[in-house]
């Protein structure tokens, strides 16, 4: 029996080196737990059949061969919109239903180099819209911290397994906070790396000039190695970045309490939003008031910014050239019919909004305004971090909501994004901690903080992280 409770990849590594259990015990340990909790928790929308086979040939391989690979043996589920090749990857959407990729995303395809083993598709909000995953195709993921709940969005298939013990570690995808929201709600941590630092080749496109590609963990340590391997200039992604040297980071945490105590976040994670203030300071960190003047508008731009791009994006899912279709003699009723029946109403509906912001009379006055108001927003981020060392915020001002509670309500789930999207519109790398517990209604449900740095810092944020996860 494998204690996954304490499990991390170097743990791991170790063991199966050094024969304590081998890689296709430690994979069918893992689907076991998936046979147990999936029904309920239902963080997972299909497994590889090919895991466990190549787990096999993985511990085939001699010791030396073995210690070569950084995560040999290593068992990751990959989120439903990034590419394995051979497999099934559906963007939880009926329209793509037993789509095969034909190809490995850039980041899937590292990591098998490096020796994991792919083991499932993990759900989430259709094509990425949505803060839940109440918006999938096949049905809501559940929190496992309390099964009423929500585990976030739209990485929350990932974010469930790992928290419920069924993947080591997972990837996600961070539009506007689809990582490091759903690893708030179910207390793991989550990485949205640097723009451009992670290919994006291979990723469903929700919102192109957003999107990256991130690993969601038990530990900062673990989403290091992961980021260290996926990382890199890809010329399948003309996005993708080389890393630029960063300085030395201090110890300088800047805070907009003008935002955060601007109302409307609850009382229970300001309680351990103010709580880990204090822990920083006791590990020698000093924490300083900061003025982000334009923060007010980011949520508005982001939305604007992000219907647009998906109303582009999607026009490629028609029943035509990608997708299922519902025949007809008409070519316009095929386009209208198979996009009306196999896509989701969130997605229908993002659609409908990208493609009034940018018609004719109102894309200068939306669209044209929200990319102005996102250079802005950025030049007041880089004038703080010339302060600062890095900008501590809460991750959701709320925690996770109960299954359905806003489901009429898609302003609220918006809002739930204000303190994430920021990392977005900026490009800059922001990580979620677990940092603290809250009771509702008798359960302790997770609550994380999130600290952001400049372009490709993301090695300040695993030193600051460390830190402080090792101070709970």
């Amino acid at each position: 029996m494998i204690d996954l409770s304490t499990l991390t990849i170097s743990k791991a590594r170790k063991a199966i080196i050094a024969g304590e259990y081998s890689s296709a015990e430690l994979v069918d340990e893992y689907l076991k737990v998936i046979k147990e909790k999936n029904g309920e928790i239902n963080a997972y929308l299909g497994l590889y059949e090919s895991a466990l086979e190549n787990a096999r040939a993985f511990d085939n391989l001699s010791t030396e061969e073995k210690s070569k690979l950084t995560l040999g043996g290593i068992p990751i589920a990959v989120k439903d919109n990034i590419l394995v090749k051979g497999e099934v990857v559906s963007s939880a959407s009926k329209i793509l239903e037993n789509y095969l990729a034909p190809y490995d995303a850039t980041a899937t395809r590292k990591l098998k180099d490096a020796g994991a083993i792919l083991i499932g598709r993990t759900n989430m909000d259709e094509f990425a819209m949505g803060g839940s995953t109440e918006n999938s195709a096949y049905g809501t993921t559940r929190n496992p911290h309390d099964t009423t709940r929500v585990p976030g969005g739209t990485s929350g298939g990932s974010a469930a397994a790992v928290a419920g013990g069924m993947a080591l570690v997972a990837l996600g995808s961070d539009t506007g906070g689809s990582i490091r929201q759903p690893s708030s709600f179910c207390g793991v941590v989550g990485l949205k790396p640097t723009y451009g630092a992670v290919s994006r080749y291979g990723l469903m496109a929700a919102v192109s000039s957003f999107d990256q590609i991130g690993p969601i963990t038990r530990s900062v340590e673990d989403a290091e190695i992961i980021f260290n391997i996926i990382k890199g200039k890809d010329a399948f992604d003309s996005t993708s970045r080389e890393e630029t040297v960063v300085q030395s980071r201090g110890k300088v945490i800047g805070v907009p309490n003008t935002f955060v105590r601007g109302g409307g976040i609850s009382s229970e994670v300001l309680k351990v939003f103010d709580d880990s203030i204090e822990k920083f300071k006791s590990l020698g960190y000093e924490v300083v008031d900061i003025e982000l003047p334009n923060i007010k508008y980011a949520l508005p731009a982001y939305y604007i910014l992000n219907f647009a791009e998906i109303s582009s994006n999607m026009s490629r899912y028609d029943g035509i050239r990608f997708g299922t279709n519902i025949d007809s003699e008409k070519l316009f009723e095929v386009y209208s019919k198979s996009r009306g029946a196999k896509l989701g109403k969130e997605v229908r509906k993002r659609i409908m909004l990208g493609t009034y912001v940018l018609s004719a009379g109102y894309y200068d006055s939306y669209y044209g305004k929200a990319n102005l108001a996102r250079g802005v927003i950025k030049s007041d981020y880089e004038k703080a971090f010339d302060k600062v060392d890095y900008i501590l915020t809460p991750v959701a001002p709320t925690l996770p909501w109960k299954i359905g509670d806003k489901v009429t309500d898609p302003l609220s789930i918006y809002l739930e994004d204000i303190f994430t999207v920021t990392a977005n519109l900026t490009g800059m790398p922001a990580i979620s901690i677990p940092a603290g517990f809250a009771n509702a209604s008798g359960t302790k449900l997770p609550v994380g903080i999130q600290l952001m740095a400049p372009e490709f810092a993301e090695d300040a944020l695993f030193e600051a992280g460390k830190v402080f996860e090792n101070k709970l």
